[in-house]
């Protein structure tokens, strides 16, 4: 639990998220905005070295040129398919890091 006083910023909207959100986890009260490298930072500008890494899901950092130009090229042809389907580059993937 944070000692000091959260900004009427994070409130805001940790008290959407208490409303409208789903209650499965118990995340710590930092209302991250945006990050670049190995920094986030919180609504209110304050910046935090990102040691969780979103659960080792953004160990490469955040908004690196690269992964965000494959990103975007990618979402141009396809943004997401359900697990329901297939598609064409799960396989790849499953075989590079497995």
């Amino acid at each position: 639990m944070l000692t000091q006083a959260l900004s009427e910023k994070s409130a805001h909207h940790l008290e959407l998220e208490d409303k409208h959100g789903a209650h499965n986890y118990h995340p710590v009260p930092v209302v991250l905005e945006r990050g670049k490298g190995v920094f986030v930072w919180d609504v209110d500008g304050k910046r935090y070295y990102d040691f969780l890494s979103g659960y080792s899901a953004l160990n490469q950092g955040h908004c690196h040129p690269r992964i965000i130009n494959a990103l975007v090229e990618q979402a141009q042809k396809l943004t997401l398919t359900s697990r329901a389907f297939f598609n064409n580059k799960m396989g790849g993937v499953c075989q590079i890091h497995y």
